[in-house]
């Protein structure tokens, strides 16, 4: 492993989500030494649109007037959108804070969620993400709108909080042989502060040779650094295996690759991964 320091990015937005995302970005980042820095965004997209539709049938002097009152309008809004920003803010650092986390960042940046992802993942070893924004009640069956897009847009590991943190005692790793598997289980095995959790290390499908020599090696490997393993392939499709496992083994986390096909593909099939942020009631930590 490299020297450098681990840190870590957290987004909120002031939802429900929000304090999830600080205390599970307390707990990883405590273990592993890391600085987090919080960020909450100003979308630069108006909130409306419509300024000259209201004024498109009225006089010239009446148009003017309602424009100026509208400019003025939109000038109060922002304004009231960076005090709450702050607030949010500072909220967040003080949890962080109690938690016992030294080196925080607060950030308030006007842009979306994607962009800025890309332009300060190339620091991050983790970045920390609520399943659901401001907008959406908790109970939706919707994600955030741009959750998708920013794992989709990063290289880096992204931990969707769930709604509430409970503190991880094991965690659940599904195991395909793939890129991202791969990926995950070498970022897993490269930090020991983790491994007092129970790893349970399941593939799904049809098994046959090369899966259960790659499943028995990638549970060497974390066996080797000092993780409890238990391994197991599990006949079945990944939708149906994962959620049923993951409520029969009574994890607190699951570990998985995000996206291994196309959004074409994704389109006319689903998608594994989004099936699981959707259903499931734990944090999910992503790779791609």
């Amino acid at each position: 492993m490299s020297d450098k320091r681990n840190h870590f990015i957290a987004l909120v937005d002031g939802s429900i989500y929000s304090e999830s995302v600080c205390d599970h970005a307390a707990w990883f980042a405590l273990r592993a030494d890391a600085s987090v820095s919080v960020i909450h965004l100003i979308s630069r997209r108006s909130q409306d649109n419509g300024a000259s539709n209201l004024s498109g049938s009225i006089g010239l002097g009446a148009r003017t007037a309602l424009l100026s009152e509208l400019a003025e309008l939109d000038g109060k809004r922002a304004k009231l959108a960076q005090q709450r920003g702050r607030a949010i803010l500072t909220d967040a650092q003080e949890r962080l804070d109690e938690a016992g986390i030294t080196d925080i960042v607060t950030r308030l940046r006007h842009g979306e969620v994607v962009e800025t992802v890309q332009e300060m993942e190339a620091d991050a070893d983790l970045i920390l993400i609520g399943k659901r924004g401001e907008g959406q009640a908790v109970d939706s069956a919707q994600l955030g709108s741009h959750l998708e897009r920013a794992i989709r847009a990063t290289a880096k590991p992204v931990l969707v909080a769930s709604r509430a943190f409970h503190e991880p005692k094991r965690f659940l790793l599904a195991f395909d042989g793939g890129s991202s598997a791969l990926k995950a289980i070498d970022f897993i095995a490269a930090r020991p502060h983790y491994a007092d959790l129970e790893c349970h290390l399941v593939s799904a499908g049809q098994s046959d040779t090369t899966r259960q020599r790659q499943l028995e090696g990638a549970a060497a490997v974390l066996r080797q650094a000092g993780f409890t393993v238990v391994a197991d392939h599990v006949d079945g499709t990944p939708e149906q295996v994962l959620a049923r496992e993951v409520e029969e083994r009574s994890v607190d986390l699951v570990v998985m690759g995000a996206y291994g096909h196309s959004r074409i593909r994704n389109f006319i099939i689903g998608s594994t991964t989004t099936e699981m942020i959707r259903s499931c009631k734990l944090p999910i930590l992503l790779f791609r």
